[in-house]
């Protein structure tokens, strides 16, 4: 017994050296790593290697399941929410997952914000250009986030030489990346239909917020973006 679970410690610090991953990683950044590893195999015509990743990860993540069952903790390590709670849907499935950016993704995305933010301070009024723009952006930022996220897999290859079910979730991680995207929006121009409505029931509003719609409407879509990219999924 004492042999078998040293054997089987072994072989999940030897899992977790080939991946790169250390004992107090989650399941996101086991994930990615296990995503870059194998591309770089598959890229460099490594099919020996190949295999011994898909076997590590498939053991860190059995691992991982355990603990969940056991309860089990070692140090600041805990079993990732992604595998604790795996069997609990969540409230609304299609909706936004937390999941925190590096620190250098999030400077990116705060930068992206202020410049378009700064761009509408200065101007005023360019037609709601700059808020056009950071959706955009911001579209693509979340896709490659998404992107990330995807689960590795061996491609395969139909008889055209194109990997089978790439345009499927290229598809799907740009309609989940303008869902994000444009919600975000639609909730900072609630601000618009507000002002509207109180216009419309024959209520005064102060010029102040009348002349601005634009500048508020596109700052807070910025705000709303640059914590949507950075802090979900």
């Amino acid at each position: 017994m004492i042999c078998g679970l040293n054997c089987a410690s072994q072989s999940v610090t030897f899992s977790q050296v080939l991946i790169g991953v250390s004992p107090v990683e989650g399941f996101d950044k086991i994930k990615q790593s296990y995503g870059r590893k194998l591309k770089d195999a598959h890229r460099s015509g490594d099919e020996a290697t190949a295999p011994l990743l898909e076997k590590a990860y498939d053991k860190l993540m059995y691992s991982q399941l355990m603990n969940r069952k056991m309860g089990v903790t070692f140090g600041s390590f805990k079993v990732s929410k992604d595998i604790r709670y795996a069997d609990k849907q969540p409230i609304v499935p299609w909706g936004p997952r937390y999941s925190k950016s590096s620190r250098n993704d999030m400077l990116i995305n705060l930068a992206i914000s202020a410049v378009f933010s700064a761009w509408i301070v200065i101007k005023r009024t360019v037609e709601y250009k700059p808020l056009q723009f950071t959706s955009f952006v911001f579209v693509y930022r979340i896709f490659e986030k998404l992107k990330s996220f995807e689960a590795p897999s061996s491609p395969t290859y139909n008889e055209e030489g194109e990997e089978n079910g790439r345009g499927l979730r290229m598809g799907k991680r740009l309609l989940r990346s303008l869902s994000l995207v444009f919600g975000s929006i639609l909730v900072a121009l609630a601000y618009t239909g507000i002002l509207n409505f109180i216009e419309y029931m024959g209520s005064s509003i102060p010029i102040t917020l009348y002349n601005n719609q634009e500048l508020i409407v596109t700052a807070s879509s910025a705000l709303m973006l640059y914590v949507m990219a950075s802090y979900y999924r």
